[in-house]
C-alpha cells in the first residue's frame, strides 16, 4: 500500500521524536514523506501539488506533535486549502473516497495524563475527534492513531524504538 506521511512540525530540527520518525520513514520504499513546514514555511500551499500527492497514495498519515490539544497551525491551513468543495466533498467531491487516514502523534506528557481523572481529564480519542469527523465527511476510513506519550523523557534508544514501531504500524493492515 502506498503511504503518504505528511509531517507537520514547525520546529522539526529540535524534535528528537518527529525528526527521528521522519528520517526512519524516508528509508521505506512504499512510504512518501512530505515535510509540510519545510515545503511551505510561509503557509502558501500549492493546492494542486498537494491534491496530486493525495491521489497518488492509498493511506494518508498526518504526523505531528500535540500542540495545545490540537495539531500545529499549518495542518489546519492545509485542510482549508486542499480539501476543497467539489474535490474532497460536495458535488463531485469524491477524490478521497476509500482512502485511509491515520494520525501519528507525539505527546510530551505521559499517557496517564490523557484519561478520565488524569491531568487533562480527556482522552486522545476525544481530542482527535475532529480528524475522525473530517475523514468521515470526505469519505476516508479513519484508522486508530499511533501515539507516543512521554516524549520529553524518552532516551535515544526509546526514540529509535518508537520509530521502528511506527514503521511497523504504518505497514500493518488495519
Amino acid at each position: 500500500m502506498k503511504t503518504l506521511v505528511i509531517v507537520i512540525h514547525p520546529n522539526l530540527e529540535t524534535s528528537a521524536v518527529n525528526k527521528t520518525w521522519m528520517n526512519r520513514l524516508k528509508q521505506e520504499n512504499d512510504i512518501t514523506v512530505h515535510d509540510l513546514y519545510g515545503e511551505y514555511p510561509n503557509f502558501i500551499i500549492d493546492v494542486e501539488k498537494e491534491q496530486q500527492l493525495l491521489l497518488d497514495h492509498e493511506r494518508i498519515v498526518f504526523q505531528f506533535p500535540m500542540y495545545w490539544y490540537s495539531s500545529p497551525a499549518l495542518l489546519k491551513q492545509w485542510e482549508d486549502d486542499v480539501l476543497t468543495h467539489g474535490w474532497a466533498y460536495g458535488t463531485g467531491g469524491t477524490k478521497l473516497h476509500g482512502k485511509e487516514l491515520l494520525l501519528a502523534i507525539s505527546l510530551g506528557a505521559p499517557e496517564s495524563d490523557y484519561q478520565a481523572g488524569g491531568e487533562y481529564n480527556i482522552t486522545i480519542s476525544e481530542l482527535i475527534r475532529p480528524f475522525q469527523v473530517t475523514a468521515n465527511y470526505i469519505g476516508m476510513r479513519f484508522l486508530p492513531a499511533f501515539t507516543q506519550y512521554g516524549t520529553l523523557h524518552l532516551s535515544k534508544e526509546d526514540v529509535k524504538n518508537s520509530a521502528e514501531k511506527l514503521v511497523d504500524y504504518l505497514k500493518a493492515e488495519h
